[in-house]
């Protein structure tokens, strides 16, 4: 999250949804409530509607997972990862010249230009496949509208040709009804999946590591400084793209895993001095934290709410246990603070 997730703003949703458990304890799907009305019973494919459960194929019976967006952050960390256990992989991305396409084809991903405003362009695309990866962002504008377009294309896209199964990378809490506009635009595309009838799993990570872009330390009368609109001693939650796509593909490979349909993944949980301190060892200077005060973010009304609801925790309720089951290298902070250049 370069500012703090700003990428993903959303809108305000009028309708929700709820896991139900069958009397075995096994989930019965997800049904949506609009105004009273249940829209949906499940998201079931067609396996399970014949009483398959949609779960690990047999190697040699595994067709390609499509991943959206495979040269952004979410999406590569997820193909790469899907790469090196030798699963096939389709990698869609609008320009398929650019340098990171072309890692992708060298790691023999299947490479596929695809547009998410060009609905025959994603049909083609999801045609054959054994599931979809998928994020969704607002581009550059910070449209919400348009992040939220994209999302009902995909869920298009693939209930046309009729895919097994979606990976939808959406953000901790989106279900909880924040307020927070980025969070419910997410939720507005996991109920419109839900509501085309496919079968999804939600993987909800939390605060991701492109934060530090957003609050890079700097250098100030011999220390350095780690500011954050966050008040002291708050931990926050975060994790790792790289953890995200991880996670993913092991979603991805085995959708049976994640039980109820959805998972809120986080790597680490830290405070700011916390923080500073991992910077402190990391570089071997004098570091302190300094928490700034909300009226930083001016009139960003996405940024504001996200940061007060952080200070009223519990905010992020991630599944530590079931992350680490599902990616077992996770990585701490610590870890991936050592992982990133001396000087950055």
């Amino acid at each position: 999250m370069v500012r703090a997730q700003r990428q993903d703003p959303g809108v305000q949703l009028p309708c929700r949804y709820d896991h139900h458990v069958r009397a075995d304890g096994h989930p019965a799907g997800l049904r949506v409530r609009s105004r009273g009305r249940n829209l949906i019973s499940g998201p079931e494919s067609s396996r399970q509607r014949k009483g398959i459960p949609v779960t690990a194929r047999d190697p040699a019976e595994r067709r390609p997972i499509a991943v959206v967006g495979a040269t952004g952050l979410q999406g590569r960390a997820t193909a790469r990862a899907l790469l090196r256990t030798q699963a096939a992989v389709r990698a869609l991305a609008r320009r398929t010249d650019s340098a990171a396409a072309r890692a992708l084809t060298g790691l023999g991903a299947d490479l596929v230009a695809a547009d998410l405003d060009d609905p025959e362009s994603l049909r083609a695309a999801f045609t054959g496949v054994d599931g979809v990866f998928a994020m969704t962002t607002p581009g550059y504008d910070q449209r919400t509208d348009i992040e939220v377009a994209h999302g009902h294309a995909i869920a298009d896209g693939a209930a046309a040709v009729g895919v097994p199964h979606v990976i939808y990378s959406s953000v901790g809490g989106a279900e909880r009804h924040t307020g927070i506009p980025h969070f419910e635009g997410k939720r507005d595309v996991e109920e419109y999946l839900v509501a085309r009838g496919l079968s999804t799993t939600f993987v909800r990570p939390v605060f991701r590591d492109n934060f530090a872009q957003f609050m890079t330390p700097a250098m100030q009368d011999g220390k350095l400084m780690v500011r954050i609109p966050l008040p002291p001693g708050i931990p926050l939650q975060m994790i790792a793209a790289e953890d995200v796509g991880a996670v993913a593909a092991a979603v991805a490979l085995d959708p049976g895993r994640v039980a109820g349909g959805s998972v809120e993944i986080a790597g680490y949980e830290r405070t700011g001095e916390q923080i500073a301190e991992a910077y402190q060892h990391r570089h071997d200077v004098p570091a302190r934290y300094e928490p700034l005060p909300i009226e930083v973010l001016g009139g960003d009304a996405d940024q504001r709410a996200m940061f007060e609801w952080f200070a009223r925790p519990p905010a992020f309720r991630a599944d530590f246990a079931a992350t680490k089951a599902l990616a077992p290298r996770t990585k701490t902070f610590e870890q991936w603070l050592a992982a990133r250049p001396e000087r950055e």
